[in-house]
């Protein structure tokens, strides 16, 4: 395989499934590359911000560019488990015979938004972890495998607390990406009311499917990283820690858990990505500090102080990326 004509073939697929996107979406480059990033790189992604910026939007726009199945889920305090993955039924034939048949649950599509996704009861957000993680359901002793590609995109309000559970750490480091959805620039605003105020409403069409996504899915994982850049990526997660002789001040005195081993997946997975966007076929430095904002504010998890001082996760990983040197080694 010509691996750099591979990768430019990439960046061209990228480019046309980003520009599809926003045609409907509206000054959000950065969170629709993030969300593709997480698509191609195998992972899941988180979208939190306020009611009414278009994360909905955003998903579902994803599903209309795709040519794979899409499913909503929308989370509130009364929803179980079996609505989410499915549960078994009684079922009669016509010879008048009983049998238990498994209903499948609105998780088996290829693209899954999880809306709202703090509002559910812990019990119920569990019902996800398995099929983010492992990509199948257990239901009564039976593991139903889901179809691939299988991408969960989920939403949450930060500000709204009543009514709402906190995601456990499990569910979060599930997520490749954490993404944060700002409020639009006036002029992207005027372009929101331009689109969305007439009679005909731009939306997006299919440029991609399962197999092609599959295929980049699978050069991914075939993109090179020099042993000083995975280095760089093992670094970065361990300074996240608090206690490690690599953690900053900063991590020391805000931090109350660093990042799990999945952080540094999403590091270098996410730097791959962002290797093919450029056209590259190796991994650089650079890619894997792009890529760390996003990776690691989820997993960053602070103290009372840090709320107190006003100190957030993404303060923190700027300090890292300040004071980790790219050119060192792990002790």
């Amino acid at each position: 395989m010509d691996y750099q004509k591979a990768a430019e073939e990439f960046r061209g697929d990228f480019r046309r499934l980003h520009d599809e996107i926003a045609k409907v979406i509206v000054g959000a480059e950065p969170i629709i590359d993030g969300v593709l990033t997480c698509l191609f790189a195998g992972g899941h992604c988180l979208l939190e911000g306020v009611p009414g910026l278009g994360k909905t939007l955003l998903v579902r726009t994803l599903s209309q560019a795709l040519s794979l199945q899409f499913s909503r889920i929308q989370f509130t305090p009364d929803l179980m488990p079996a609505d989410i993955i499915g549960t078994n039924i009684i079922a009669e034939d016509d010879a008048g015979n009983r049998e238990f048949r498994f209903r499948q649950g609105p998780i088996f599509a290829n693209i899954v938004l999880a809306d709202e996704i703090n509002r559910a009861t812990p019990k119920t957000q569990s019902a996800l972890l398995e099929a983010m993680q492992e990509h199948t359901v257990s239901v009564a002793r039976t593991i139903h495998r889901l179809e691939e590609p299988f991408f969960v995109m989920a939403t949450q309000n930060p500000i709204e607390m009543e009514g709402t559970y906190t995601l456990p750490e499990a569910q979060l480091d599930r997520f490749f990406y954490k993404l944060l959805v700002d409020y639009p620039s006036a002029e992207n605003l005027t372009s929101i009311l331009e689109r969305t105020t007439q009679r005909h409403m731009p939306h997006g069409e299919p440029v991609m499917d399962a197999a092609r996504i599959e295929h980049w899915q699978g050069l991914v994982r075939d993109v090179p990283a020099a042993p000083q850049v995975t280095n760089y990526a093992v670094r970065l997660v361990l300074a996240t820690q608090p206690g490690n002789e690599l953690s900053t001040g900063m991590v020391t005195k805000y931090a109350r858990f660093g990042s799990s081993p999945r952080g540094a997946q999403a590091l270098l997975l996410g730097g791959k990505v962002n290797a093919l966007r450029a056209g590259r076929f190796n991994v650089s430095f650079d890619d894997i500090k792009d890529s760390a904002a996003s990776a690691l504010r989820h997993r960053v998890l602070l103290n009372f102080e840090a709320e107190a001082d006003g100190i957030t996760s993404d303060d923190i990983i700027r300090d890292l990326l300040n004071n980790v040197e790219t050119a060192a080694k792990v002790a």
